[in-house]
C-alpha cells in the first residue's frame, strides 16, 4: 500500500476559520495531528498536554478540537496539535468516527457502515 493523501476541510470549534488541506492517512496514528502552524492560523486552542509513543520514542503533545470534514462526512475531533510534524496526518479514530476506510487495492478512500456495537 502507498501514500494515501485526501482532501480535508480543517476548521475551527465555531466555525469561524477554515481551510482546505492535503491529509496522509496514517493508520498507525491514534488521533489526527495537525501541525501548530496550522492550529494557530485557524484559532484552535489546546485543553491538554499528554505524553503519546512516536517512531522516534515518547513525546508531550498538546490536544484540542476541530471540525473535520472529508468528503460528505464531518464531525468535531479531538486532536492532537504537533510542533514536530509539519503535515495533517488522519488517524484512525477520525476514519472510525466518519466511516471512512482505505481500499489498499485502489489507495483510494470508501464510505464504510458505522458500528453501534
Amino acid at each position: 500500500m502507498g501514500h494515501t493523501w485526501i482532501d480535508v476541510h480543517i476548521s475551527n470549534t465555531d466555525k469561524t476559520k477554515a481551510k482546505g488541506v492535503k491529509g496522509l492517512i496514517d493508520a498507525g496514528a491514534t488521533l489526527t495531528t495537525i501541525p501548530r502552524v496550522l492550529a494557530d492560523e485557524l484559532g484552535i486552542q489546546t485543553f491538554m498536554r499528554e505524553q503519546v509513543e512516536t517512531g522516534a520514542g515518547n513525546i508531550e503533545i498538546d490536544k484540542g478540537r476541530i471540525i473535520i470534514t472529508i468528503g460528505r462526512k464531518e464531525d468535531i475531533q479531538t486532536i492532537w496539535i504537533s510542533d514536530i510534524i509539519d503535515k495533517v496526518l488522519i488517524g484512525r479514530v477520525t476514519l472510525e468516527m466518519l466511516g471512512i476506510k482505505v481500499n489498499p487495492v485502489i489507495d483510494k478512500i470508501e464510505e464504510t457502515t458505522l458500528m453501534l456495537y
